[in-house]
């Protein structure tokens, strides 16, 4: 661990907040999902707090087909922006936040999602980054001319070729390809051009990219997998990690795990960054802070809250149980495997009913959750940071935007005086902030090959 190492800071925004009934809360506006001045605001809100990113995370269907009309008409942010077209304008109104953005292997194309993402990262002066996500979320699928959605080992094993071919397609021109002379008539160095020409199991793609190299070489490539095919694609591709861990000792695990495989792959510890879940709830004091709690807590619609666990456990069907009995025995699920460990581990440790179960995770959907001073948030963090379980934070506020307010104005200055955290952006790029080097031309290609 080296003397200056920095907490980094993901400000995940999701409409009104992540607790599940942030959006009946007073001081959440109506239909946030839809106001750009909304995200606007928090984008602003991140960056005076010297974030590293702000982090919109996607869904490609609005309901489920089985999710009753009761659970859906009480669902408060079911329509939401198109993260690519909303990081486009938050650019124009940041100057040094990262921009993260979430898309699918399963439903986008390489060549596609690799030319908006370079041309992002030209538009923000370097500031992009990729959550690159396989799709847990079966509807989708009839949404794409579709029957099935595809199984958890062939969405990844699509991943894992896809993000190769779009890293091919950011390195299909040097840097400096693009001569521009007039005198000679160049517009192209015609050595600097690279055509991918790839062809693999699931994708056939010539290019060039019709988009020059983007200013940090690759955007920065972020992932959220914790089962072992999503951790060997993050050990492989990733630069980011986002990660649910309810408890120090299963973050520490999961960090020490997923380090120890990036030597596999000719990768230093360095090279990537684990960032768990927080859920703060934060005020002056922790009365005040319990308070806040309680009063969102009070908004959860049994229903909605049913439906969170039901689909957190892979969509098991919690019709006929009663809310103050225990969880029926789980099958097996293809949905989001670490998250249904995380969720079902935590009832059985506590020995929760459901009810207890969905008032437990109704704000932090199983990341780590802390209720409590400045000074308690702070302590968590530093004990996460400098205990091995985490490089940085991906931040849910409850509601937004006070929930992020509260956290910059008063958790951020804490870590300030701790010298956990920065005082101002070390760089302009997002790699620059984020301490990560900026990929040489052609080296994924090579890694590619090595590990083939």
């Amino acid at each position: 661990m080296t003397k200056d190492r920095k907490i980094r800071l993901g400000a995940f925004v999701r409409g009104p907040g992540h607790h599940v009934a942030a959006w009946r809360h007073p001081d959440v506006p109506a239909n946030p999902g839809l106001s750009f001045q909304h995200y606007a605001d928090a984008a602003r809100t991140a960056e005076r707090g010297l974030f590293d990113m702000v982090f919109l995370a996607d869904s490609l269907s609005a309901r489920n087909g089985e999710q009753p009309i009761e659970t859906f008409e009480r669902t408060g942010h079911v329509v939401h922006f198109e993260p690519l077209t909303l990081l486009s304008a938050l650019s124009t109104i940041t100057q040094r936040i990262g921009l993260v953005a979430t898309a699918s292997t399963t439903y986008w194309e390489p060549f596609h999602l690799a030319r908006l993402f370079a041309s992002v990262d030209h538009l923000s002066g370097g500031r992009t980054g990729w959550n690159d996500v396989t799709s847990a979320d079966a509807p989708a699928a009839a949404n794409f001319s579709r029957d099935q959605h595809p199984v958890h080992a062939d969405r990844y094993d699509r991943a894992e070729e896809f993000v190769a071919v779009a890293q091919k397609l950011w390195d299909s021109w040097d840097d400096d390809a693009f001569v521009a002379d007039k005198a000679s008539g160049i517009a192209i160095e015609r050595h600097g051009i690279h055509a991918p020409d790839h062809v693999g199991r699931h994708f056939r793609v010539k290019g060039p990219l019709n988009v020059a190299r983007p200013p940090q070489g690759h955007p920065v490539i972020v992932q959220a997998g914790s089962s072992d095919a999503g951790q060997q694609l993050a050990a492989r591709t990733a630069e980011v990690v986002f990660t649910a861990h309810p408890t120090l000792e299963s973050a520490r695990g999961f960090y020490t795990e997923l380090k120890g495989r990036l030597g596999g792959f000719g990768r230093s510890a360095d090279s990537l960054k684990i960032m768990p879940g927080v859920f703060p709830v934060v005020a002056p004091t922790r009365t005040e802070a319990e308070d806040k709690f309680d009063a969102i807590q009070r908004l959860v619609d049994p229903v909605v809250g049913v439906a969170l666990v039901s689909g957190l456990l892979g969509g098991v069907d919690l019709s006929g149980h009663p809310l103050d009995g225990p969880l029926p025995e789980l099958g097996s699920s293809d949905a989001v495997k670490s998250r249904l460990k995380v969720v079902s581990e935590l009832a059985a440790s506590r020995n929760l009913t459901i009810r207890q179960l969905y008032l437990a995770i109704a704000g932090a959907r199983g990341h780590f959750q802390i209720v409590g001073t400045p000074k308690d948030v702070a302590d968590m963090m530093e004990e996460w940071f400098t205990g091995g379980a985490a490089d940085g934070f991906n931040v849910m506020p409850p509601i937004l935007p006070t929930g992020l307010t509260d956290f910059v104005d008063l958790v951020i200055p804490e870590l300030q005086r701790r010298g956990l955290f920065r005082t101002a952006y070390e760089g302009r790029t997002l790699r620059e902030n984020l301490g990560l080097a900026r990929p040489v031309r052609g080296a994924a290609e090579h890694q590619e090959r090595k590990a083939s």
